[in-house]
């Protein structure tokens, strides 16, 4: 892994934000950060540097912000001196901690950023994770279309010109959510979640032939879009063949596998008359069951298996 400062400075996620402001040291906003851990220095300040790692980020809560204030009173400034010669990517106040002017002095020298944030120092620690946690994973990109329905997050493939953005745009009119059109990018967190996150050029605008570029929150609310949302189900839309056996009963599911994770796949063909929003729909909804742990297809097969077993009449 390997962020440049100014990236923190840059992030903005409603999920997990981190509203970082700089205090001092602008001339290491250039400076990488390339681990994923944080540290406290509290012990730092007292002048203990045993197994202390410069290398990554220095978080100071209320403790170690206070002491700091106590050295500055106390012009006691030779263990804040040594701290910043250490080569440190950068530190980060909570709770909109105001920097004594010493220290700032102090950094801007070192050329070490100083940044301050109003979140509490464990929701700072949290958000700072997770930005890693994104930043440092395993991603792909694929051509398709990612929507959320019923809360269920659903990555559309299929040859382009098969109608994914139209079936889209026809699901985000009834209601559900665009989290990306034509290019997803996905990543594999670190509890081996599949997330779908649009590209930052073109994320919340869709292309429809005949009509041009859209931009769906203008058009229909920015309630109809999302940033993100975790992969659970692929469905791959496929122009009609007739010499293709199509899937009838649903017993077996199918997967496909992306970053080495398996996600459930389904294939639909597309031909006209079928209305493929709704039967997106009702997979989505039929999805949301099975995880349930009720499998309709399944208990239909048993029935019909027990009906036999008996000697009954089927029809």
């Amino acid at each position: 892994m390997e962020i440049a400062v100014k990236e923190l400075l840059d992030y903005h996620s409603l999920e997990h934000p981190l509203k970082l402001k700089l205090v001092s040291g602008i001339r290491g906003i250039e400076k990488k950060i390339t681990t994923n851990s944080i540290n406290r220095p509290g012990l730092n300040l007292f002048g203990f540097y045993d197994n202390f790692v410069p290398e990554r980020v220095q978080i100071f809560g209320r403790g170690e912000a206070a002491f700091l204030v106590k050295l500055v009173k106390e012009q006691n400034l030779e263990n804040i001196k040594k701290f910043f010669t250490f080569d440190i990517p950068c530190c980060i106040f909570s709770h909109d901690f105001e920097l004594p002017k010493d220290v700032k002095d102090i950094s801007e020298a070192a050329g070490i950023p100083v940044l301050n944030t109003g979140m509490s120092t464990a929701m700072l620690i949290h958000n700072i994770e997770q930005f890693f946690a994104f930043e440092a994973a395993p991603r792909t990109t694929i051509h398709g279309v990612m929507i959320e329905v019923f809360g269920i997050g659903i990555l559309l493939t299929g040859e382009s010109g098969v109608g994914k953005s139209e079936c889209a745009l026809e699901l985000i009119e009834r209601g559900h959510r665009l989290i990306s059109d034509d290019v997803v990018d996905i990543r594999l967190l670190p509890n081996n979640m599949l997330m779908g996150y649009g590209s930052k050029l073109i994320k919340h605008h869709m292309e429809i032939r005949g009509v041009g570029i859209i931009n769906i929150a203008h058009l229909f609310g920015v309630g109809v879009v999302r940033e993100s949302k975790q992969i659970n189900m692929i469905i791959h839309l496929e122009n009609w063949d007739e010499n293709k056996q199509y899937d009838r009963l649903g017993l077996e599911d199918e997967y496909e596998e992306i970053l080495g994770e398996k996600i459930t796949r389904l294939v639909i063909p597309v031909q006209p008359g079928r209305n493929i929003p709704i039967i997106i729909e009702t997979a989505s909804m039929n999805y949301r069951l099975k995880t349930m742990g009720y499998h309709p297809a399944k208990e239909f097969n048993n029935m019909i298996t027990s009906l036999i077993e008996r000697g009954e009449e089927i029809y």
